[in-house]
């Protein structure tokens, strides 16, 4: 993952987020690379225009039990652009065998997973932590490890989001710590503004007291997805139109 994210893809700025942008040909390809890593069959070409993006692969287990909502199963992308025929196909096994937070997803479990694309767009630098909208924006932020960099209430020049400055704070840490949530993620959550910032300074390793000055010491820089989601059953059903017929 990029250290910070960049600025909108170029050319894509002023894209629209309707369906057209991520769609379902987008998960297929993911989940047919990760079903020819476990089986050794053979990748089928993808059909859609290769692109930039930047991007994140999500995989869930669905539960048996209805009602359930799906269990995170990994979850791993980048915020530099990558055309999107490799990108997708690298980060769905990295997504899928390296989020350290799991085990490797393994063949037997195939038919339980869904898949979700999220294509990142609109980069902006926000003037203080609490200047993104829930549900709109994904968060992306930055700041220096407060154990090697302490800071007190009444020394802090950073700028309040109660303040009227829109200045972002400027640090020259070495040692940074960065989060990211997508934007669906805190809606989902249930989580306020300051819960969600809070909750990804956890993220980011720090396992202090979080503060107001603490969360002044954040960058933040929000973001915007559009998101596809298919299901192993959508998957075996495209594979099949694709001419595999022992899937």
């Amino acid at each position: 993952m990029s250290a910070l994210p960049p600025d909108p893809v170029a050319g894509e700025a002023a894209v629209s987020e309707d369906s057209s942008v991520c769609t379902p040909e987008h998960c297929f390809h993911a989940f047919d690379a990760l079903y020819c890593a476990l089986t050794g069959r053979d990748l089928i070409s993808p059909a859609f225009a290769d692109k930039a993006y930047p991007l994140f692969v999500t995989w869930n287990a669905r539960s048996s039990r209805p009602g359930r909502p799906p269990r995170l199963r990994g979850c791993i992308g980048n915020f530099d652009p990558l055309p999107l025929r490799e990108g997708i196909a690298e980060y769905a096994l990295t997504s899928a065998f390296k989020d350290s937070r799991f085990n490797k997803i393994e063949e037997h479990e195939l038919p339980s997973l869904e898949c979700g694309i999220s294509l990142l767009t609109h980069f902006e630098d926000a003037a203080t932590y609490l200047d993104w909208t829930i549900g709109k924006h994904g968060i992306y932020i930055s700041f220096p490890d407060p154990a090697l960099y302490p800071t007190s209430r009444s020394s802090s020049n950073t700028p309040s989001p109660f303040s009227s400055s829109l200045f972002l704070p400027r640090f020259t840490s070495r040692r940074t710590l960065t989060a990211t949530y997508l934007p669906d993620v805190i809606p989902e959550q249930g989580w306020s503004k300051i819960e969600a910032v809070e909750s990804a300074i956890r993220k980011a390793g720090w396992s202090g007291s979080v503060t107001e000055d603490t969360r002044r010491s954040v960058k933040l820089r929000r973001y915007q997805s559009v998101k596809c989601v298919v299901g192993w059953n959508d998957f075996v059903q495209w594979r099949k139109a694709k001419g595999d017929d022992k899937i």
